[in-house]
């Protein structure tokens, strides 16, 4: 679908704007990117082509919420709660207008030991991430109980809210318009929200890791084993392996 290529152009149009140039700037246009799309939503009847147009405003919110919060006087580990919950409430409203059930978008448990390993993997993928970032710690020390706050924070935030993002609603809405395809169509999307890191080498990492996430959703039908992989890879990265390894 030509409009949907036009819009991952813009995206990533956006993406250079705001870390290039300046924040205010890429916010400006995310915005401007969020009213078109509703625009070009609430203007056509022809609502099974558009699934993917209104699902790509989840995008959109992710920018304009992460810029907008006043986070400067919070600790970095609750930065997580206060822009993902709306993003969740945004996500939850979104599926419910496209009319997935939770089995479309990937709300199921699928085969447990299954979805364990493919956890298992974000502590490779943890590690393998933290050797192209070297990002700072988000704990002072490296024990179980300064460990289990951020931990949790971090699998329910960036692992279950993002799977249910990209994985979920996008990846499915994508699957709609552009067949298998659909899951390269994502994961460019996902990888080019990683710019804000300036490493390329990070770019082609995530794309990487979020078409074979991608996969395994579309194969086993079940976000669960992402998530955990997520939240593990997040949490090996901010916070083991930079006191570990640093």
């Amino acid at each position: 679908m030509l409009s949907a290529l036009i819009y991952l152009l813009l995206i990533t149009a956006a993406e250079l704007v705001t870390v290039v140039l300046h924040p205010l700037l890429g916010l400006g246009l995310y915005i401007c990117l969020l009213f078109s799309i509703i625009v070009q939503v609430a203007r056509t009847n022809r609502f099974h082509p558009d699934r993917l147009i209104l699902a790509l405003s989840l995008v959109a919110l992710i920018r304009i919420i992460s810029l907008a919060m006043p986070l400067g006087d919070i600790p970095q580990i609750w930065w997580y709660p206060v822009i993902y919950l709306p993003l969740l409430i945004g996500a939850v409203i979104v599926a419910r207008i496209l009319e997935y059930t939770f089995k479309d978008i990937g709300l199921s448990w699928g085969k447990i030991p299954v979805q364990i390993l493919i956890g298992l993997t974000g502590i490779g993928l943890g590690f393998a991430e933290y050797a192209i970032l070297k990002p700072d710690a988000i704990i002072d020390t490296l024990s179980w109980n300064s460990l289990i706050l951020p931990a949790t924070i971090l699998l329910l935030t960036t692992g279950f809210v993002e799977e249910l993002i990209f994985r979920g609603i996008l990846q499915k809405a994508a699957l709609e318009s552009f067949g298998s395809k659909g899951i390269i169509y994502i994961s460019l999307i996902f990888a080019v929200l990683h710019t804000g890191f300036l490493s390329i080498a990070d770019i082609v990492f995530v794309f990487g890791v979020a078409v074979f996430f991608g996969y395994l959703v579309k194969k086993t039908g079940s976000i669960l084993g992402v998530t955990l992989a997520h939240g593990i890879t997040n949490t090996i990265l901010f916070a083991v392996a930079p006191l570990l390894l640093g």
